[in-house]
């Protein structure tokens, strides 16, 4: 049992659900503090019938705080990481700031726990389409070890927040009564279209959330031999990110092989019954914590390849569930708060 844990970004759409997650799950922490910006402060916050009051977000905010968890813009914890971890505090880290920084573990509980035992105060979780594909490539990958994975993303719009997911309603009404378009938060509009650019261009054809995709995996599974192609579009669904992903591994994996392995992983649900009509889609899997995965299949077009699809929750799996199980691993072992590796962790943090 700790004494405090705070969660930063309270008031977004994934902090409300890392606090529904902590009192679901019964997180051992005698006092949840939440905090953010000075234009939140003061209000009071109804999660699960329980009253919480909104703190806005100052460096003396963590004192006597053993972990805190951020979901922030970049910029955002780029300035308050440093507070906490000066002040011995341990940060679960949503955004995109740390993850890629050496000396920052970039963990998902299930597949690289053991890095915890690096941190020096800040544990990044990665982006959300990298968890889900990193999930089903895990269990693989121990087995077959994979080569090279060809990713296409499919992601809802809750993904750019709650002003996009009002942006998707607000734009289908209009385009069914044929009235223009809203278009504040996507460059086009999003309502019966696809827009296959996400994040920033970058040199060589890629955006940046692709690239987010392929530097992450090699991080997280440990190996930079792993070649990854991802082609990332937003789409018109409310939540719940889909990816269809084709990998090649180095021993040929019978799809009934695969089947078994993705089954018994923990956090994967298998569901595949093509003449059924069984398969993992968004409104199903939304509200879930595990990765869905189905279509499971041999490519025939080269010699050791493997086709499926997998849908997960990204807010809940994607975003808070992540965050709120490595907080979770940091709770239950004493070694992970008592500073274990933290020598040097706020300098660090300052880059």
């Amino acid at each position: 049992m700790i004494d405090t844990l705070a969660v930063v970004g309270a008031t977004g759409a994934v902090g409300r659900i890392i606090i529904e997650l902590l009192l679901e799950r019964r997180f051992p922490a005698r006092r949840l503090k939440l905090l953010a910006s000075a234009r939140s402060a003061g209000r009071t916050m109804e999660v699960a019938g329980t009253s919480f009051a909104v703190e806005e977000l100052v460096p003396d905010s963590f004192a006597g705080v053993e972990i805190a968890i951020g979901s922030t813009p970049d910029e955002v914890a780029a300035e308050f990481v440093p507070w906490a971890v000066e002040r011995g505090t341990v940060v679960v880290d949503e955004s995109g700031f740390y993850r890629m920084q050496p000396d920052v573990p970039l963990v998902i509980p299930e597949v690289n726990a053991a890095a915890l035992a690096g941190h020096r105060g800040i544990i990044a979780s990665p982006n959300c389409s990298t968890t889900q594909m990193v999930m089903v490539m895990k269990p693989l990958h121990d087995a077959a070890r994979v080569r090279r994975v060809v990713v296409s993303t499919y992601q809802a719009v809750s993904g750019a927040g709650l002003a996009a997911t009002q942006e998707l309603r607000d734009g289908a009404l209009a385009w069914l009564g044929g009235d223009p378009e809203p278009r504040v938060i996507f460059p086009h509009p999003i309502a019966a279209n696809l827009i296959p650019q996400i994040g920033s261009p970058r040199e060589g054809g890629s955006t940046s959330e692709e690239l987010k995709m392929v530097f992450e995996t090699r991080k997280i599974l440990g190996d930079h031999s792993i070649g990854v192609c991802a082609t990332c579009v937003r789409v018109p669904v409310a939540n719940g990110h889909s990816e269809s992903l084709v990998i090649e591994t180095e021993r040929k994996l019978s799809a009934a092989e695969a089947r078994r392995l993705l089954a018994a992983f923990p956090g994967i649900v298998v569901v595949d019954d093509l003449a059924a009509k069984e398969y993992p889609m968004p409104r199903s899997s939304s509200g879930h914590d595990e990765v869905f995965v189905g279509r499971i299949r041999e490519d025939d077009s080269c010699p050791s390849g493997i086709a499926l699809w997998c849908v997960s929750d990204n807010l809940r799996k994607g975003a808070a569930t992540n965050a709120v199980q490595i907080a979770e691993r940091l709770a239950a072992d004493p070694t992970l708060l008592a500073g274990a590796g933290r020598a040097g962790g706020a300098a660090a943090v300052r880059g």
